[in-house]
């Protein structure tokens, strides 16, 4: 007699989410193989049968035990949870199988965790997507990294399996760099934990926040494309790619760029000043900005330069460096965007350009009488958390997620100060700020303003990085003096950077440098 072998999907964990061919095989079968906890959602349709339930870690023997039942001509079915055919267990049984073999196979579908996931999430997977699992048991890590790193340069929306277990904490981390190289960092990303299962969890972020995040193997990521957006507590990304000059393509697009000139990275108001300086002494000069708000900004600052606004991946900033030829790279980003500095370190290097480091000086050592100096933001939240009750941010809010979910952070009042931007104060929303408690406003601002704001809030702790004099960080730091209330400051990351300047007259001198002796050469 011919056995039957039923290769069969049972969803996520939820029994409403198996579909009907799986219920009808496992009533078939009179021998069932799974691991234990897939028969907690399933045990209705196996009652009677006779169970068999190697460990988690025996695929192998799960599969080979199935096959054997199957070749005595039981009819059998090996179970898996999700799809069977997806990071599973029909490809062991398939490896397992010999071609002689008579029983008879069914491979029965099921719901995926990358579509259980995204239907929690919204509708992030509704055009190409991938994905990728972190696991190296079965896969090479440099694959895998590959891969990745691919898959960021495409953009492609993807799902990361595997997140991270007890013996593999650091790979997650790795791949989310990875992505941030090529992907913006406002990309849109959810985060699932026990889809459709007890302990479900979900929560969106962008993708420069992941990486402060713990995940562990029951966790999924789902990483959004350019397209992706949200709406009411969800995020979706759109099927049709057509209106190539929606809002949110806009910025990324390449305006017409001077070949050999000058690439300012800027963002900040002593970046637009080397910039107009720059182009004052005839010099061809593009400045970069990651956000239209900067671009328009250097636009008024900065006559006779040409601004290439949005955040662009580091391979598309590559791909306009080499077509336009670039004389010198020089990075004046804020002094806290250390992944940019990265990033432009290493394109300078593969390029062949020069870069020239160009940071406003720190005035902590100005006023450290007063200023409380944190080494990290992590350290700067425990901090704040120990000093104050209403507690005011001035760090930006790429950091915001750090202090609202730092321990004890629920039971103290949080005020922000962000940039005027939507997505930053959709964020502050999002991480729980009232609204009334959000000043969105571009800086800098005087001594005056702070004192005023501080004191009608009843500010009692302030949080802020050593922006320098151009950021307005003296002004804070005398505001929080005169009202004698604590000031905790960030301290700057710190970056071996191959060559720096630190006021204009010195950064000009360097640029001029390198174009005499390009002109020589």
């Amino acid at each position: 007699m011919s056995g039957v072998l039923n290769l069969v999907s049972v969803g996520p964990g939820f029994g409403d989410l198996i579909v009907p061919r799986a219920i009808a095989a496992l009533r078939d079968s009179n021998v069932i193989v799974a691991y234990e906890l897939y028969l907690r959602w399933i045990s209705s349709h196996i009652e009677g049968k006779e169970i068999h339930t190697p460990p988690l870690t025996q695929e192998r023997e799960r599969a080979l035990l199935a096959i054997d039942k199957a070749r005595s001509g039981e009819k059998v079915a090996l179970i898996s949870s999700g799809d069977i055919g997806i990071y599973a267990m029909a490809a062991l049984a398939f490896d397992e199988m010999k071609e002689d073999d008579d029983y008879q196979v069914n491979v029965i579908p099921g719901v995926t965790s990358a579509n259980a996931c995204a239907s929690l999430l919204g509708s992030p997977l509704s055009h190409d997507f991938a994905t990728l699992s972190l696991s190296n048991l079965l896969c090479p890590w440099e694959w895998i990294e590959n891969r990745a790193r691919h898959i960021a340069q495409a953009d492609l929306a993807c799902v990361l399996y595997n997140v991270q277990s007890a013996g593999r904490q650091e790979g997650v981390y790795r791949i989310l760099k990875l992505m941030l190289e090529s992907k913006a960092p406002h990309t849109l990303c959810g985060v699932v934990k026990n889809a459709y299962r007890p302990g479900q969890e979900v929560s969106i972020h962008r993708l420069d926040e992941l990486p402060s995040l713990q995940f562990d193997m029951l966790t999924s990521i789902v990483i959004g494309n350019r397209f992706t957006q949200r709406k009411r507590g969800y995020i979706f990304t759109p099927r049709g790619y057509n209106d190539w000059h929606d809002e949110s393509v806009v910025a990324a697009e390449e305006p017409a760029l001077p070949s050999q000139a000058v690439w300012v990275f800027a963002g900040t108001s002593d970046g637009n000043a080397l910039a107009k300086q720059l182009a004052a002494q005839g010099h061809q000069v593009v400045v970069s900005t990651a956000t239209e708000y900067g671009g328009e900004l250097a636009l008024q600052d900065c006559p006779g330069v040409t601004v290439w606004a949005g955040r662009q991946g580091v391979e598309a900033r590559k791909q306009a460096l080499l077509r336009h030829e670039a004389r010198v790279l020089v990075d004046a980003t804020h002094p806290y965007a250390t992944l940019m500095s990265q990033q432009l370190m290493g394109l300078s290097q593969s390029l062949g350009v020069p870069y020239l480091r160009y940071e406003r000086p720190s005035a902590i050592a100005d006023i450290a009488n007063h200023a409380l100096v944190c080494d990290s933001m992590e350290q700067a939240a425990e901090q704040a958390i120990a000093r104050g009750e209403r507690i005011f941010l001035a760090t930006g809010s790429k950091d915001l997620a750090t202090f609202l979910q730092a321990p004890g952070a629920d039971r103290k009042q949080w005020f922000v100060r962000v940039t005027a931007e939507p997505e930053f104060i959709q964020r502050a929303i999002d991480l729980g700020i009232p609204r009334s408690r959000i000043c969105a406003m571009q800086g800098p601002f005087s001594q005056g303003f702070n004192e005023a704001l501080w004191r009608d809030w009843n500010i009692d702790c302030v949080v802020t990085k050593d922006s320098g004099d151009a950021g307005g960080y003296r002004a804070k730091a005398d505001a929080a003096k005169a009202l004698n209330i604590p000031l905790l400051t960030v301290r700057r990351p710190a970056l071996d950077y191959p060559v720096q300047a630190g006021n204009l007259d010195e950064a000009l001198a360097q640029v001029e440098r390198w174009q005499k002796e390009s002109q020589r050469a």
